[in-house]
């Protein structure tokens, strides 16, 4: 379920080590608006590995990941410093990308019980321990969740660097302009009807009662389409991104 993707972007983008480190990243080959095919094909094979890969598949995306981190490091005159091999850095973006997993069960399929919010929070803790995250640091029921996430979102906070890198996100310059044009509209929606209002107030995106409307229209209309859709169309994009990655694997090509 992909509909909360990019809101779970700008979440992860709006820690300042997180924002800099992507905006001034220096490693082209990773760039969203240098290769956005590229950047969403590692991105959905990071996804999948990390919650359903095999031990070794997992192995094999965290020495790609790392490679690509390696490079990802402020200098020493840099105004925001970052490191993306920092522990707790990762872990901000592994809390994220739970929130973005519950946001996309829960429009599917409604409210999550506890039972199934904590077998999520459990295995979304694969999103961290991937990389270098300990598993002991992983938040271990919801409540210690909820107390890491209150403690982190007094961390939030958005410069003009990352700032102007986030809105030309929101309108998708790195796509070809006949093509934003046309997503631009219900990728704003999404984007910004995904995200918390506490999220919305430091971007200084604005949203209106009837952009509510709109997108809880676009969701039930998300919902009924998962439940009438055929299993390969309902498990898109998710069987193309296991058959892509196996395959590389068993190529010795690079997953990222």
């Amino acid at each position: 379920m992909l509909m909360p993707a990019a809101a779970n972007v700008v979440m992860q983008l709006s820690r300042p080590g997180v924002g800099r480190g992507v905006a001034e990243s220096r490693v082209a080959s990773g760039s969203l608006m240098r290769r956005p095919l590229k950047r969403l094909r590692t991105t959905l094979a990071y996804i999948w590995v990390a919650l359903y890969g095999s031990e070794d598949e997992r192995r094999e995306m965290r020495r790609g990941v790392d490679a690509q981190h390696r490079h990802v490091r402020s200098r020493p005159d840099d105004e925001v410093a970052y490191d993306a091999y920092d522990a707790e850095l990762q872990l901000w973006v592994a809390t994220c990308m739970f929130v973005g997993s519950l946001q996309g069960y829960e429009t599917l399929y409604g409210r999550a019980n506890e039972e199934v919010d904590d077998t999520l929070l459990a295995q979304c803790s694969r999103f961290a321990t991937t990389l270098q995250v300990p598993a002991g640091q992983w938040p271990r029921d919801r409540a210690a969740f909820d107390h890491y996430w209150s403690d982190a979102m007094e961390q939030v906070a958005v410069d003009e660097v990352t700032r102007a890198y986030l809105g030309d996100f929101l309108d998708l310059v790195f796509l070809p302009r006949p093509l934003a044009w046309t997503l631009r509209p219900l990728h704003r929606l999404l984007t910004i009807g995904y995200l918390a209002p506490s999220f919305r107030e430091v971007l200084g995106w604005s949203w209106s009662p009837r952009d509510e409307r709109r997108f809880g229209r676009v969701c039930a209309a998300a919902k009924w389409v998962n439940r009438v859709a055929p299993g390969p169309i309902g498990a898109f994009p998710w069987n193309l991104v296991r058959f892509d990655t196996r395959r590389r694997i068993a190529r010795r090509r690079p997953l990222v």
